[in-house]
């Protein structure tokens, strides 16, 4: 976690060594500004050479430090730039594979850069809320020219090392080479070790034939796209600092921009996102190192939507797939939707049909489950009904090899009750994709009192491998997402009960930022999922209220968009949801029927009852240690739900209007003559947090 000095000749190379990405902490700061005093001090060195071990020269800021005092300490980054670009020898950069945020921002400091063949060049800064605060906005735009710097500042997105050096005009990189990069940066050192004045880029102008003009359409372009993030509308204002203002002036407004952008919400929500998607993976009591099994061949068991939108994630990770069915015409069927999602890929330019043709030429289809004996993972993804499970598992059972690992689809149902139709409990576990499957990001890893440690182990790996999120649930009914998705519908059904229109719910929860309202997602889901929900609670838990106004829709024949009809009426062919004069008229029949007396509800009500639904059974979760942590819940929403990612998820968002505000807006919801007294009482996790002055994250 520092950086090593040695002399080549007459050159001094300081090498970041902080693994995996050589971030700049403050060991990794203060080494390097030491050796570059270092050398300073040598009479017999002539130039300096700064690199990074490893696969990096540096990923930036060290995320293990922030929101520590070390990551403010000095020497901090800006302070290091200024000792590197203030040395009265030649210093360059010697980058190779990664070089962003900090690490070009530090790069930009150096007299010269010698880049490496398909080094990933980025300032991501945006994707966490913030701008570029050491420079970035200010050199960029005078090393690469004001709009490819603009573009690469906003969107965040790395762009390889040779392309940029294609930039007309561009002093980002003096070479490229396509090996030993160090070497070639020594070399060069020596070469320009007599040359003055040392050049700066700080001293360039950064220029636009046409500014105002381009920074004005720019602002159009930039704030459509980015409505609900400010920080993208705050990077270009600073690179438009970078063409009107004095290099020290730009540098001032830099950091304003970047002091601001810290304190807001969509910040916090994003830099939240990114610690959660990391320790997500992380499982308390299976170690890091703990033995993987291998997995280089995927059984599927079933052909229909789900069936197929898993297979298709392994085939896209080059991994063979042999789906079974019971009927020859159900293989057909899905294998030729298999290719027609490819297809569509391949006609939007999205896949190369040689590749299309190489992940086909994985997939084998079979009605033998004799076949899938070879398999290191199998996965059903059969109907949603517990004694169909049993029948596929006892077959499994019967055929797969020892330590293979069976897995279930299965969205609600026990997986302990699943592993017991096996004699090899420990190898079984719950993989919940959700659908489409080879789209959404999110993979519920269920894990039963009996699964193995190396079976988690090597279900969390395969989920990073075909680009998954994985996140951990223990066993309860409806897992983590769905089990808290039934509140919410549980609360807007209350809402309706109460006067609201599905629209105007819906409408309020959208404007909120949900990809979807609950009465939309339900039409798309098919609403006769929820009624087959309900008749099982009624007997399972008689005593947990609904609102049957849902009831009353599916009576109707109205499941969704399958039917043409739902909470809102489709025309043939189409998506678009139009509000239903049938629908008004049940609800309004429904309304009299119950007695309940329609009120006027406010947006921010209907939001809070829904998403606070959700952030009270969330603590309910993590109590009993369904959950692992706050963060998992998070992961779950954002990736699996369509909460909005510039709020963090449910627990974030609570956390940030304080846990204390969001039991008294439950106490107030409380009150409410339509609530059976149960619904709003804080979870004992919640009501402790509050009595503590704690939050969730």
């Amino acid at each position: 976690m520092t950086a090593h000095y040695e002399v080549r000749g007459s050159v001094a190379v300081i090498t970041l060594d902080n693994p995996p990405v050589n971030g700049l902490g403050f060991a990794t700061r203060a080494a390097c500004a030491a050796g570059v005093e270092r050398a300073e001090a040598d009479p017999a060195v002539t130039a300096v050479v700064i690199t990074g071990a490893g696969k990096a020269f540096s990923g930036g800021a060290d995320i293990k430090e922030f929101g520590s005092p070390k990551a403010l300490a000095e020497p901090n980054l800006l302070s290091l730039i200024g000792v590197v670009e203030n040395c009265s020898k030649p210093v360059v950069a010697a980058i190779h594979s990664v070089c962003m945020g900090g690490g070009l921002e530090l790069s930009l400091g150096c007299h010269y850069r010698v880049a490496q063949t398909g080094t990933k060049v980025a300032l991501p800064e945006v994707k966490l809320g913030l701008l570029p605060g050491a420079g970035g906005t200010q050199r960029l735009p005078r090393a690469l020219g004001v709009e490819p710097a603009l573009n690469m500042i906003v969107s965040g997105e790395p762009v390889e090392a040779q392309m940029l050096a294609m930039v007309p005009g561009q002093k980002l990189f003096d070479k490229i080479v396509d090996a030993d990069v160090v070497a070639a940066a020594v070399a060069f050192a020596a070469d320009v070790a007599d040359k003055r004045p040392l050049p700066k880029v700080r001293d360039l102008k950064a220029r636009h034939p046409n500014a105002e003009a381009y920074f004005q359409f720019a602002r159009n372009m930039v704030g459509g796209m980015s409505k609900n993030f400010p920080a993208p509308l705050r990077c270009l204002e600073a690179v438009a600092g970078a063409v009107k203002l004095k290099f020290d002036d730009g540098m001032r407004a830099e950091r304003e921009g970047f002091a601001a952008l810290m304190l807001t919400p969509e910040s916090k929500a994003l830099r939240h996102l990114f610690f959660a998607e990391r320790v997500a993976s992380k499982i308390a009591d299976v170690p890091e190192d703990t033995p993987l099994r291998t997995v280089a061949k995927v059984g599927v068991i079933g052909a229909g939507t789900m069936g197929g939108g898993i297979s298709m994630n392994f085939l896209n990770a080059g991994l063979p797939v042999t789906i079974l069915e019971t009927k020859q015409e159900a293989l057909d069927r899905g294998v030729a939707t298999i290719k027609k999602n490819y297809e569509a890929q391949v006609k939007k330019g999205k896949l190369k049909e040689d590749k299309y043709a190489a992940r086909m030429a994985l997939l084998s289809t079979t009605l033998s489950y004799d076949d899938l004996k070879d398999c290191d993972l199998i996965i059903e993804a059969v109907f949603e009904e517990i004694g169909v499970k049993e029948a596929v598992f006892k077959q499994l059972d019967a055929v797969a090899k020892p330590g293979a690992i069976l897995a279930s689809n299965t969205s609600t149902l026990d997986v302990d009750k699943i592993a017991s139709f096996t004699k090899r409990s420990q190898d079984v576990v719950g993989m919940h994709f959700f659908s489409p499957a080879n789209v959404m990001k999110l993979l519920e890893v269920v894990r039963g009192k009996e699964t193995a440690k190396d079976v988690l182990g090597t279900v969390m790996a395969i989920g990073k491998k075909i680009k998954k999120t994985a996140v951990v649930s223990g066993v309860c009914d409806g897992f983590i997402g769905n089990r808290m998705i039934e509140q919410y519908s549980r609360q807007a059904g209350f809402l309706l009960d109460e006067g609201c229109s599905p629209q105007q719910v819906d409408k309020a929860v959208e404007k909120f930022g949900f990809a979807m309202g609950p009465f939309r997602m339900g039409d798309l889901a098919g609403n006769d999922i929820g009624w087959a929900i309900r008749k099982r609670r009624a007997v399972e838990r008689a005593t947990m209220k609904y609102s049957a106004s849902a009831d009353r829709l599916c009576e109707l024949g109205r499941f969704g968009q399958k039917t043409g009809a739902g909470w809102y009426d489709y025309l043939p062919g189409k998506r678009d949801a139009i509000p239903s004069a049938v629908v008004d008229e049940m609800l309004a029949k429904h309304r009299e029927a119950i007695g309940a007396k329609k009120r006027d509800i406010s947006d921010e009500e209907i939001v809070h009852r829904l998403v606070f639904s959700l952030v009270n059974e969330a603590a309910h979760l993590l109590e009993e240690g369904i959950a692992q942590r706050a963060s998992d819940v998070d992961m779950v929403y954002l990736t699996g739900y369509g909460f909005p990612i510039f709020r963090g998820g449910p627990m974030c968002y609570a956390d940030t209007l304080g846990l204390f505000n969001v039991v008294q807006a439950m106490n107030r919801f409380a009150k409410n003559p339509m609530d059976d007294g149960e619904f709003w009482k804080p979870a004992p996790l919640l009501a402790r947090l509050v009595a503590e002055g704690k939050s969730f994250t």
